[in-house]
């Protein structure tokens, strides 16, 4: 019987560390001209990511938008983990990792005056427990054709952003997405941003016409309508920011 019992406690465990929700980290890297945006490019595909992989990283997300505003020029870098005590200790291993520090000598290392960027800007999120860990696209279609669409959520105030969390979660939102086959890689609220009360997700599709497909397909969906037009539910979002973005070639996502 005490075997059975500590078989069983151990089950438990394991099946509530398979349901602990993901942390990820969103960096933006800001640029005042393409030479820039070139350096942590490069120091991106050959040291950064490879150090993330040998850090049991293996999915590393790198964007840029389609369409780049020339007076900002912006790069998106996505890093799952699997607990905040694996966010925390990861820079230190980072500094600890000698292959790094050498092939990412030119921008570890930048002067002052020769900043690699203008701003670097972190999200810190906490993944839904409707989908606790990240998920890799399945597309078909090439990189240079894709749409990743980002997508930001905020909310009047922190009652209704729980609302908003609550309807992707408990109302199921996730799971009409899912359906439709939007090919989610992430659902996260935001513990720490320049935005709040905020939740961000991103979508996937093989290119524009396909994304616009999709959406369409969901604003006549059946279930959409039906939990969109809850009381529960209403006056949940104050601004919806949408950021369309193209994998680089060495993204693993």
């Amino acid at each position: 019987m005490k075997q059975l019992l500590l078989a069983a406690a151990l089950l438990s465990t394991v099946l509530v560390r398979a349901a602990s929700p993901e942390f990820y980290e969103i960096r933006i890297y800001h640029f005042k001209t393409a030479a820039q945006l070139q350096r942590v490019s490069d120091y991106l595909r050959s040291a950064h990511l490879p150090a993330l992989h040998r850090q049991g990283i293996k999915a590393v997300g790198v964007f840029q938008p389609i369409v780049q505003d020339t007076a900002d020029l912006k790069m998106y870098v996505f890093v799952p983990y699997k607990s905040l005590e694996h966010f925390h200790q990861l820079q230190s291993r980072l500094t600890r990792d000698a292959q790094l520090q050498a092939a990412g000598k030119d921008y570890i290392d930048a002067p002052h005056d020769q900043a690699p960027y203008a701003r670097l800007e972190t999200i810190l999120l906490q993944a839904f427990s409707g989908m606790p860990a990240m998920e890799l696209p399945k597309l078909t279609g090439p990189k240079s054709a894709r749409v990743y669409e980002l997508r930001s959520y905020e909310s009047p105030t922190e009652k209704y952003y729980h609302n908003k969390v609550k309807m992707f979660n408990a109302g199921d939102e996730i799971g009409i997405f899912r359906k439709l086959n939007f090919n989610a890689v992430f659902y996260g609220e935001v513990l720490a941003g320049s935005r709040m009360p905020n939740l961000m997700y991103l979508t996937t599709f093989n290119n524009q016409e396909d994304r616009d497909a999709h959406w369409k397909a969901f604003s006549a969906d059946a279930d959409w309508k039906k939990l969109s037009a809850e009381e529960e539910y209403k006056n949940n979002l104050s601004k919806n920011e949408k950021f369309f973005l193209r994998p680089m070639e060495y993204s693993d996502i």
